[in-house]
């Protein structure tokens, strides 16, 4: 039998994952907080889990592989077309759980611990060459008054 198929929509503190059950047939759309959604997919057999590749959406994928599922992040731009009413968190849990179903869904690597803060570092980096840029150009034009 196939393994199941998990959309979760990832928040700060409530958690929404929408799945069809492989045995039964019923369609789930679950709001879990956070260490619930840890013991729930615990106790879970290994199955497919999608969520959105934004904010701690990396955090959790890594969380999730070593509790044994397979983890596949989705960027959001491929998954808001999916979204059939309002923006809700069960919508988009269901959303992200239709957008990993297409079939050639592109999708994006899961960033290691050491990536993300490589990546932070040189955002901050960024920022502050240009914030001393916007400093030195606000400094110019008082001077030249």
């Amino acid at each position: 039998m196939n393994a199941t198929t998990y959309g979760l929509d990832v928040a700060k503190r409530v958690f929404q994952m929408y799945w069809v059950d492989a045995q039964t047939g019923e369609i789930v759309n679950r709001r879990f907080g956070r260490e619930e959604l840890i013991g729930f997919l615990a106790r879970r057999p290994a199955g497919r889990v999608a969520l959105e590749a934004a904010g701690s959406g990396h955090w959790w994928a890594r969380k999730i592989k070593t509790l044994g599922h397979e983890v596949v992040l989705l960027h959001a731009k491929f998954i808001r077309p999916f979204v059939q009413t309002n923006k809700t968190d069960a919508a988009d849990a269901q959303a992200i759980w239709t957008a990993v179903q297409q079939p050639g869904m592109r999708t994006v690597a899961v960033k290691t611990e050491d990536k993300q803060a490589m990546l932070s570092a040189h955002r901050i980096s960024a920022l502050l060459v240009n914030f001393r840029a916007m400093q030195v150009n606000q400094l110019r034009g008082l001077l030249s008054l």
